[in-house]
């Protein structure tokens, strides 16, 4: 295997040490560094990612760096993301499909191959307006997400 390969598997893309350095600020950040004292890649194919089932018309996969967190989020139609915030600065892609968002008190479609950006504490809302894949990029890393501490998306669960 080449220096600095992991090996991909089935995992959520986030080390128990990386949980705890999003989930406490000040602890020291996890050792990602080759011999040399160069960073690391990774390389992983979706299919190796956990896909999570959050409700019947919601499903997930994340990976997390140092600093970004990107996510492949798979919405039917219909699927409601409820009105929420975070301190995360937020890109969204559609990759597939279209989301109608309720923002800054517009509303806005955005449709494959198009991105919308949301600045921190931005209260937003989405709806799929048909089945939709798109790639969520958040700095820094969603640590409610990480914790699965997210329960506006569990439906309370």
């Amino acid at each position: 295997m080449a220096k600095g390969k992991r090996a991909a598997k089935k995992h959520s893309g986030v080390t128990s040490a990386r949980k705890k350095a999003i989930a406490h600020k000040s602890a020291p950040r996890p050792a990602r560094k080759a011999a040399a004292g160069k960073a690391e890649w990774t390389y992983l194919p979706w299919s190796s990612v956990e896909l999570e089932d959050l409700n019947p018309l919601l499903q997930r996969q994340f990976v997390v760096g140092h600093e970004i967190m990107v996510a492949r989020v798979l919405m039917k139609k219909g699927c409601i993301i409820p009105l929420h915030s975070h301190h995360n600065e937020q890109f969204t892609y559609i990759l597939e499909g279209a989301l109608k968002f309720w923002i800054d008190g517009k509303e806005i479609v955005v449709k494959a191959g198009e991105v919308l950006t949301i600045p921190p504490h931005m209260p937003h809302q989405a709806e799929a307006m048909m089945d939709t894949v798109d790639l969520d990029i958040f700095n820094p890393p969603r640590a409610d997400w990480i914790d699965k501490t997210d329960q506006y998306l569990r439906g309370g669960k």
